[in-house]
């Protein structure tokens, strides 16, 4: 029980079933307000907190997603596993509606910001090479092999501002780049949790065909939800599935995701913004104490 798991739910995903102690509780940040208050709770043996991305009922828009406290507020409340759950359009003709991609690319193309935890006063630079943990992404895959879900490991997801879904161009311009799936929400999500040093895996539920499949024109929000009440029970027995034996792994991540800020941080000790420093403490105190 030292690795305790986060899970941020995604549109359709707003609480996880089987806790057991539930509880819901407000956990403070100094970047402002988290979507919702944390669900804390076990999954047999394995603590567990749970945060709806929107908020309970939907309230928060992508675009207006506090992003830094969401990710603040898991770290403070003992978070070092991460599971992203998201709604997705596909732009490949074989990531049919109901498939869930296993991402493990990012491209960012949100106007949003701040993108970052280190401001003027302290400046550090994370490798985005590999945005995923790939132990979490090939412990989701087995449990979705056992489960007998459509799952994909690996795949590219490009983020765009929204709340408006793409146009057509937007949609081939995408696809064109070699991306798999576009969102809304996992940027800057994953660059936030790897500045955290959490390891961090992505569920990326395909709701859609976007807009660039001539069978599928218009993307419609009816049809985006009827799929997501689908595969909401899906989605839920992955993860739940996959809690126990990701609490189990090992640390440190051999991966290094528990280590990003090591050798980052690049301006001086004497130099450092201390009103910032103390605001990082739960996300950055590992190197900074």
């Amino acid at each position: 029980m030292s690795n305790v798991i986060g899970i941020v739910g995604g549109t359709g995903l707003y609480e996880l079933a089987g806790l057991a102690d539930r509880r819901w509780e407000r956990v403070t940040s100094p970047f402002g307000e988290p979507s919702d208050e944390l669900l804390f709770g076990t999954l047999g043996e394995q603590r567990v907190v749970f945060l709806p991305r929107h908020g309970r009922g939907h309230r928060i828009p992508p675009h207006e997603i506090n992003f830094r406290a969401n990710i603040d507020a898991l770290k403070r409340a003992g978070v070092s596993s991460l599971i992203s759950v998201s709604a997705v359009g596909s732009l490949r003709g074989d990531l049919a509606p109901g498939t869930f991609v296993l991402v493990d690319q990012f491209i960012d193309r949100t106007l949003r910001g701040p993108k970052t935890f280190f401001t003027t006063g302290l400046v550090a630079h994370v490798s985005m090479a590999h945005p995923t943990c790939a132990r979490l992404v090939a412990t989701l895959a087995a449990i979705g092999g056992e489960l007998g879900l459509p799952v994909v490991t690996g795949g590219t997801y490009v983020a765009m501002e929204g709340p408006q879904f793409s146009s057509r161009a937007e949609s081939e311009l995408h696809r064109a780049a070699g991306c798999d799936v576009v969102g809304m929400t996992n940027m800057p999500e994953a660059k936030l949790a790897r500045e955290a040093e959490l390891c961090y895996a992505t569920i990326a539920m395909v709701t859609d065909f976007d807009c660039w499949h001539p069978d599928h024109e218009h993307v419609k929000l009816d049809d985006v939800l009827a799929v997501l009440r689908a595969n909401a029970d899906r989605a839920g027995r992955l993860v739940a599935g996959a809690i126990a034996p990701i609490g189990a792994l090992s640390t440190p991540c051999p991966h290094g995701c528990d280590r990003a800020l090591d050798n980052a941080i690049v301006t001086a000790p004497a130099a450092r913004d201390p009103e910032l420093v103390a605001r990082l403490d739960a996300i950055a105190g590992r190197v900074l104490a």
